[in-house]
């Protein structure tokens, strides 16, 4: 039976309903907004999967091109491996719901998110992240709570709920707020220099828009919900457990007084190898019943260490960042680079300046565009000191990589100030917490080496939670333990004006906006503290580029002047390209860059270029070429593609009778135009020229 629940969102109707399509799925929920649509099938096992010790949990987002009336490009005309923007809103939701199904629950659960209609309004990532709530409230699997998803935007000042994506490209704010009726879930966005006071208006303002979606489940849950599974979490064998407290408790204090990672993380293996062994023959087979507890040991210690103690494991304060490094311009030939280093996680930005040629096409439901600039973020096994098969891209690398995107994307100068594309590369080559805010750090540096007119420096810092009860820590810049056994990752980039990028993570059910706006403000001060550091080493973008970057020049023509320097078949263009070495791009509004690394080459393409478009001025004298000769005259040619009429009677003061007595073909001669008439013929004369007393005398 079919069942539909409908709510009036910020002037739209927004609507979910099931019972109609994917009926064989645990739950099925068809949300649309607008003339979008999204399908959200769930899927869950009834029985857990042995021998894990992490929720499987699996979110695939897939966006249909025939949703906006396409057909996917390249040679295989079907969607094939997901894109980025695919893989980012996946993230989305994943990290929305994970954090909310019960602590030791193992059964694995697979989400499917199918965009099937995109009105190029209203963006489908949000609608889905609600619609697989909705999905899961009115299956049987065991999830509780229900949770939506809202974008948030600011145009002129005023906040938009779910704004289109005009509203958006006219705003200074794209935030994403997924959360429950009581509290917020997840982050993530970015802004231009919003101050902290506006974020957690804005925060605060997503969340009562929540409110109104969960309200909306709740009621389809009412009528289309099914009886949940029955889940209990598994029995703690007590008396392994206490025999596991006995060996591990007393050990720990030594291990973690240690606050090298490398150094911890093997006295911690080695205490785990003692208790295994230990307990082997008491308790066969118990290998990951022993571990999962070790671990629950190892987090109530840290955890207690920190909220009793105010003692974190390295020893900082909560509010204390860990030493910085900065060096810049290591790599001698590449066009910038910088080396960030803060305390055991380091990143080595380098950037790399091309041309319009190397502009990124994306492919996306609203429409095609072209990205002038990327930053890509690459994670190899080497910088946790781990072997791990290099497969690709991972989907962290991904999210990584957008979020420091994001967070220098606002400082990045316009096209019509710097016309080049720009590609950064952060390395990260060590790593203990928050590599994605060392490489916005890197990425900045690197930018300012390479001579990139940033309009401000940006940086980035991690903040962290630890919540027992009523009590609770904020962290600033966490380690990657602190994050592990942690409750929140909140991860804030900007300037000293304001945020520009954020996300956060909880595993807790929420987290209330009070705790958001201690972890803002303590964020600012972080931020501001490593600008300083980072100004130090180099306070503003290098004058001059890397002799090795391309240099790019901007001219200006006329539209009806792009031709000609195309030239029939792109003749004049190749031979610009072949003679100048240059790079050449015409935008369809005049606009012609040359990109060149040596400057000869760019002033040779210049010239030639300026030549192909001047227009021939009347009583101005030029050194023409004979292109053709008549028996009334010779053609020649006084600019590249422009010829005029040497009359006969225009060549010298005295009678000629034969052209081929005075001119030659492919000759040089001086000739001044006499007059264009209204047809755009040019009349020359090389008489005018020449003194009337020599042809007397000859």
């Amino acid at each position: 039976m079919m069942h539909i629940e409908k709510v009036d969102f910020g002037g739209r109707e927004y609507s979910i309903e099931t019972g109609r399509m994917a009926k064989q799925a645990d739950g099925a929920v068809l949300a649309r907004l607008g003339d979008t649509m999204v399908l959200v099938t769930v899927v869950g096992a009834t029985e857990p999967t042995a021998g894990l010790s992490f929720f499987p949990l699996t979110v695939d987002y897939r966006e249909k091109a025939y949703a906006a009336g396409k057909i996917p490009g390249g040679f295989f005309k079907r969607e094939a491996r997901p894109s980025e923007h695919e893989i980012l809103s996946a993230r989305v939701i994943d990290r929305s719901i994970r954090p909310l199904f019960e602590d030791g629950y193992k059964n694995e659960v697979q989400v499917l998110v199918s965009v099937l209609s995109a009105d190029k309004d209203n963006n489908p990532d949000v609608v889905a992240m609600t619609a697989t709530s909705a999905a899961l409230a009115i299956s049987e699997i065991p999830f509780h709570k229900i949770v939506a998803g809202v974008r948030v935007g600011r145009v002129g000042g005023n906040l938009i709920a779910n704004p289109t994506f005009s509203e958006l490209e006219n705003g200074d704010l794209d935030l994403v707020v997924t959360g429950t009726e009581e509290s917020i879930v997840m982050v993530e966005g970015e802004s231009n220099e919003v101050n902290e006071a506006d974020m957690l208006s804005a925060l605060e303002f997503g969340h009562e828009q929540i409110k109104v979606l969960v309200k909306l489940q709740r009621a389809l849950q009412e009528k289309a919900g099914k009886p949940k599974r029955e889940w209990v979490a598994p029995e703690v064998n007590a008396e392994l457990l206490q025999q596991v407290s006995d060996l591990v408790k007393g050990q720990l204090p030594a291990v973690f007084s240690t606050t090298d990672k490398k150094e911890r993380k093997l006295a911690f293996s080695e205490l785990k190898e003692k208790t295994q062994e230990a307990l082997a023959e008491a308790f066969p087979e118990s290998e990951g019943e022993i571990s999962s507890m070790i671990h629950d040991l190892e987090k109530d210690f840290v955890r207690n260490q920190i909220v009793t103690e105010q003692k974190r494991i390295d020893g900082r304060g909560l509010d204390d960042i860990r030493d910085i490094t900065c060096e810049v311009g290591i790599l001698p030939r590449t066009h910038g680079s910088a080396l960030f280093t803060r305390g055991q996680t380091q990143s080595l930005g380098a950037v790399t300046l091309g041309t319009k040629l190397d502009e990124q096409k994306m492919d996306k439901l609203e429409g095609e565009y072209w990205k002038s600039y990327m930053l890509h973020y690459n994670f190899p096994p080497s910088c946790v000191g781990e072997i791990r098969p290099m497969r690709g891209t991972s989907r962290r690398e991904v999210g990584h990589g957008n979020l420091a995107e994001r967070a220098i994307r606002p400082a990045m100068p316009a096209l019509d100030v710097f016309p080049y594309t720009v590609r950064v590369v952060s390395e990260v080559l060590e790593s203990n917490g928050s590599s994605s805010m060392a490489s916005v750090c890197s990425g900045t540096l690197s930018l300012m080496d390479a001579g990139v007119p940033l309009k401000t420096p940006i940086a980035g810092i991690a903040m962290g939670l630890i919540k027992e009860g009523d009590q609770h820590c904020v962290l600033t810049d966490i380690l990657g333990d602190e994050d592990h056994l942690g409750d929140m990752d909140f991860k804030v980039a900007g300037s000293e004006a304001g945020v520009t990028a954020f996300q956060m993570d909880i595993k807790i059910k929420g987290i209330p906006t009070d705790v958001l706006a201690q972890a803002l403000d303590k964020a600012r001060e972080a931020r501001l503290k490593i600008l300083e550091i980072m100004k130090a080493t180099i306070a503003q973008p290098r004058d001059e580029m890397s002799s090795y970057a391309p240099r790019i020049t901007t001219i200006k023509v006329k539209v009806d002047h792009i031709g000609a320097i195309i030239g029939p078949g792109g003749k004049m263009i190749r031979e610009i390209t072949e003679k100048s070495g240059a790079t050449i791009n015409i935008d369809d509004d005049g606009t012609v860059l040359i990109a060149a690394t040596e400057a000869e080459s760019s002033k040779l393409a210049k010239q030639m270029i300026e030549d192909l478009v001047r227009e021939p001025e009347r009583g101005k004298v030029y050194n023409g070429k004979v292109k053709k000769i008549t028996n009334f005259g010779a053609f020649v040619e006084i600019l590249p593609g422009k010829e005029g009429l040497l009359h006969i009677s225009q060549i010298a003061h005295n009678r000629i009778n034969r052209v081929e007595d005075v001119l030659k073909v492919g000759e040089q001669v001086e000739v001044k135009l006499l007059d264009i008439d209204p047809q755009g013929k040019l009349d020359l004369s090389r008489k005018v020229l020449l003194p009337r007393e020599d042809e007397v005398s000859n």
